[in-house]
């Protein structure tokens, strides 16, 4: 929970800096135009990727399976259009990271050992 604190606070900051940074550097019109592109971009691959994801977690109720890795897709794809649609520079490239397949990998194994810990430490409880 700190680390989300932490991130809560220095991410937007940092952004900030970067975006004031940017605008003197290029220009206000080319990093507002940036950021409107990123938004748009992620808007579209969000929704590429979620509708994949919901197929793909269809897919795996027909036959049976638990759509436990695709709903951690949808966390991901839903975490990352978030970031995308935040302005800012660092928050477009974890939103990116997020939406891609290859880099989410990652993120999801993070998710599912944050999952762990919590329910190791008994902050989650199974109900059966």
């Amino acid at each position: 929970m700190r680390y989300l604190f932490l991130s809560i606070i220095i991410i937007p900051a940092a952004d900030i800096g970067i975006l004031l940074f940017s605008g003197k550097t290029i220009g206000v019109l080319p990093t507002l135009f940036f950021i409107l592109l990123t938004g748009v971009l992620g808007v579209y691959l969000a929704k590429k990727e979620g509708l994949q994801t919901i197929r793909k977690a269809r897919e795996q109720l027909r036959y049976g399976q638990i759509p436990g890795e695709s709903v951690l897709d949808g966390v991901c794809i839903l975490i990352g259009a978030t970031l995308l649609i935040t302005p800012g520079f660092i928050t477009d490239i974890l939103g990116f990271l997020m939406l891609f397949p290859p880099t989410r990998k990652r993120f999801k194994r993070l998710i599912k050992n944050s999952f762990r810990k919590w329910i190791y430490k008994g902050n989650i409880k199974i109900i059966k």
